[in-house]
């Protein structure tokens, strides 16, 4: 089975605001979250974060995308930086655990229910 890939738009910031030189941007604040959190929760074996740097969404930080080559992909919006990595990762585990990349909707945290923008189908088909 193919490694799943948790992406982190690290350019996404909520804030109108122009960053300061030392100022971290929303996305790159979750990111160091996520993987402060990931080494205690998931296998490296299981689980990339990999950070880039735009998903195109600018006006939706803090922006994701959950994705595996034989599942769907979920992309995420309006994440708060400081309240979602653990989320995140809860949903990592569900999407990894099952075959299909499904899980139960009211399994998810509230914050997920409403950041879920897309679902994106599997890039392999199901007849391979």
């Amino acid at each position: 089975m193919s490694k799943h890939t948790l992406f982190i738009c690290k350019s996404c910031h909520r804030s109108s605001e122009k960053l300061s030189k030392n100022q971290l941007s929303d996305g790159t604040r979750l990111l160091e979250q996520l993987n402060n959190l990931v080494n205690e929760n998931l296998p490296s074996s299981q689980l990339e974060i990999q950070p880039i740097q735009c998903l195109w969404a600018c006006s939706r930080g803090c922006v994701t995308a959950v994705s595996c080559p034989e599942k769907p992909t979920y992309l995420l919006v309006d994440l708060p930086p400081d309240e979602s990595a653990a989320a995140l990762l809860e949903l990592m585990q569900m999407y990894i655990n099952n075959d299909k990349g499904a899980f139960i909707w009211k399994n998810l945290s509230q914050l997920l229910q409403s950041a879920i923008f897309a679902q994106i189908p599997s890039v392999v088909s199901e007849s391979s």
